[in-house]
């Protein structure tokens, strides 16, 4: 896919979007080198470098960042978004003091207009890296399937399945954002480029129902309001309807898992 045999680094390498855009490099022939707090997972690709460091503390990463092509930064942790501000801050440091010519920044479409702490954490991010002084490329793409169901098998573990009311979702391939992300390491620094979404918008009744016809699960689906910052998703601002450029369907997804 490109001429330069220096290795991509990618934070989050071990994660749901890591792994895959490990593979999707590895396959197009690109060398990559994982980023992880911990010595290599015995699931690892071996054609993988490894590099241990911590994004919290700054350990490891100018070793990590050192010789690479680009940074893929796809590490998160929504259960804790101030941790990704200081992540990123060390990123940036390493990187720019390293001269890194490029890093790739995957974010959510909304993170500028949902007032969800996660979401708001995520774009700040988005303004680190255009401050870091390295040149940069950000996408920001709708939930993953994989995400989608995980809440979904959540809400229908009782007797009744509950839908948040109001709500829709754009859930996209996990695999297509990957794909995406080795197409930008590739075209180098782009900016902001357009969103990814997922090839259809859905309620959520009509994605549990999906969900729940793909397990074999009988259940009623209740609508109901659900309490909490949620008026961003409401409103759909975590939607991008013009940029359904996605494929793979929820229900090609939960059907291809099914099996």
């Amino acid at each position: 896919m490109v001429d330069d045999v220096r290795p991509v680094l990618v934070t989050g390498g071990t994660g749901t979007l890591g792994r895959a855009l490990v593979h999707t490099l590895l396959d197009a022939g690109v060398p990559v080198r994982v980023l992880s707090r911990r010595d290599r997972s015995p699931a690892a690709p071996p054609e993988a470098q490894w590099a241990v460091g911590n994004l919290l503390t700054g350990d490891g990463l100018s070793e990590a960042v050192t010789g690479v092509s680009a940074v893929v930064h796809c590490a998160s942790d929504p259960r804790r978004p101030d941790d990704d501000l200081d992540a990123a801050v060390q990123l940036l440091l390493a990187a720019r003091a390293a001269g890194v010519p490029h890093l790739v920044y995957v974010s959510i479409v909304g993170v500028d207009r949902v007032p969800f702490a996660y979401y708001k954490a995520k774009h700040r991010v988005e303004e680190i890296v255009e401050d870091g002084g390295v040149p940069w490329t950000i996408l920001r793409a709708t939930q993953f399937h994989d995400f989608v169901a995980t809440l979904l098998d959540y809400l229908s573990r009782g007797p009744v399945a509950l839908a948040p009311a109001g709500m829709s979702d754009q859930p996209v391939d996990v695999r297509e954002v990957a794909s995406r992300l080795a197409q930008l390491v590739a075209a180098g620094p782009s900016g902001r480029v357009e969103d990814l979404g997922g090839p259809q918008v859905l309620t959520t009744t009509e994605l549990m129902r999906t969900y729940l016809a793909a397990r074999g699960r009988r259940r009623p689906v209740w609508t109901v309001p659900f309490p909490g910052p949620l008026s961003g998703f409401r409103h759909g601002h975590h939607l991008t309807p013009a940029h359904a450029t996605g494929r793979l369907t929820f229900a090609e997804w939960m059907q291809s898992r099914s099996r």
